[in-house]
């Protein structure tokens, strides 16, 4: 919903304006825009990690997640249209790690609407298998994911490669 904040690369790269990013914020995962490269002096408070660049792969699950935003939004408002209740629905947004389906209404929302929206989260994430891949974007497919020694896939599927790209700055992280 265009928030601007400041965020720290983890992998110390230096990113350009426009490239689009993976931002780990007090959400979850979002895919952000550089404005403006941070200086060392605004960085005292940050929003969050900037965890690396929008990869190729990444383009698919956004598509996905674009599809099942709009979907969203058009099943919450036939909803609410017919539960004839009266709540002006203006956005959705579906978060890249997608665990979190946001809402928007304009104004005073009535209490009926949370069951709805509650609802069509849950379904949209159970249809969608999100969860699993968020476990995977976490955890990697199993012990030692990533490596030689990995009981799951190693670093043979596109998951496991986007997992270890966020896991390892996790440890980066953990250690900064």
């Amino acid at each position: 919903m265009g928030h601007v904040g400041r965020f720290t690369a983890v992998d110390a790269v230096s990113y350009q304006r426009n490239q689009r990013v993976i931002c780990r914020t007090l959400r979850g995962l979002e895919v952000g825009e550089i404005l403006a490269p941070a200086s060392d002096d605004t960085l005292s408070e940050t929003d969050g990690s900037l965890i690396r660049r929008v990869a190729t792969e990444d383009e698919l699950l956004l598509t996905r997640l674009e599809r099942n935003r709009q979907d969203a939004y058009e099943a919450c408002v036939r909803n609410l249209a017919d539960r004839q209740i009266d709540a002006m629905l203006i956005d959705v947004e579906h978060l890249f790690d997608g665990q979190s389906l946001y809402f928007y209404f304009l104004g005073n929302v009535p209490p009926e609407v949370e069951p709805i929206t509650g609802e069509l989260a849950d379904a949209y994430d159970s249809h969608a298998q999100f969860r699993r891949f968020t476990d995977t974007l976490t955890a990697g497919c199993g012990p030692d994911c990533g490596t030689d020694e990995a009981t799951g896939c190693g670093s043979s599927c596109g998951s496991c490669a986007i997992a270890q790209a966020c896991h390892s700055h996790d440890e980066d992280v953990s250690k900064a």
